[in-house]
């Protein structure tokens, strides 16, 4: 299925001073924007904050649809939040919470696209590493964590592939040519998985 290419923080090759930057100085950036966009409300400092990261997801060399992609699959959601908050404080509250929102997402995305995935997961479990001593699993919540992330790709790939042939077929109104085959290819993808996990003895807890 195309979902494959589909996730929107794939890791995207490059040489770019922000690709070879260390993921710890990236996690504070993007703590950093998220504190500025929303700690401080200010439309003027949203409005900055957001011009500073489009600037650097240019200077990262990533493809120019990747900035447009993440804002549109949230596109409903903005403009629902954008409506209520212009309803309840103006227009620019609104475009404040907006932009601080498109500031993170595209600032999360940036570090996803430039961090291999291999690299944020060693990140993840080492992070998780000291919860080892009340009983938990770092290596097993990473495992999670990677097929989370293989999963999400495969299923809006999957919803794309059938909405494209209910398209095909003039079912583009029914609901159940939409999601039916939907549902047998993510149960049919998680079984699949699952035995994948079995046969390479992971995936149930060890004595």
């Amino acid at each position: 299925m195309r979902g494959h290419a589909y996730l929107v923080g794939a890791f995207c090759p490059g040489r770019s001073a922000v690709h070879r930057a260390p993921l710890w100085l990236k996690g504070l950036l993007l703590l950093a924007v998220a504190a500025a966009s929303f700690a401080f409300p200010n439309a003027y400092l949203a409005s900055a904050v957001l011009a500073a990261v489009v600037i650097v997801h240019f200077a990262a060399r990533l493809p120019a649809a990747r900035l447009w992609h993440p804002v549109r699959m949230m596109l409903i959601f903005l403009v629902l939040i954008a409506g209520f908050q212009y309803w309840q404080s103006g227009p620019a509250t609104a475009w404040q919470v907006v932009a601080g929102i498109m500031a993170t997402v595209l600032a999360s995305n940036i570090l996803t696209a430039t961090t291999p995935v291999s690299t944020l997961l060693d990140s993840l479990e080492w992070a998780v590493e000291p919860l080892r001593r009340f009983g938990a699993d770092p290596e097993r919540f990473s495992l999670t964590v990677s097929l989370m992330l293989r999963s999400i790709p495969y299923v809006i790939g999957a919803f794309d592939d059938v909405r494209d042939a209910a398209r095909a077929r003039g079912l583009e109104r029914n609901v159940r040519a939409r999601t039916l085959p939907v549902l047998i290819g993510t149960v049919a993808y998680a079984r699949a998985t699952g035995e994948a996990l079995a046969a390479r003895g992971l995936g149930d807890p060890q004595d």
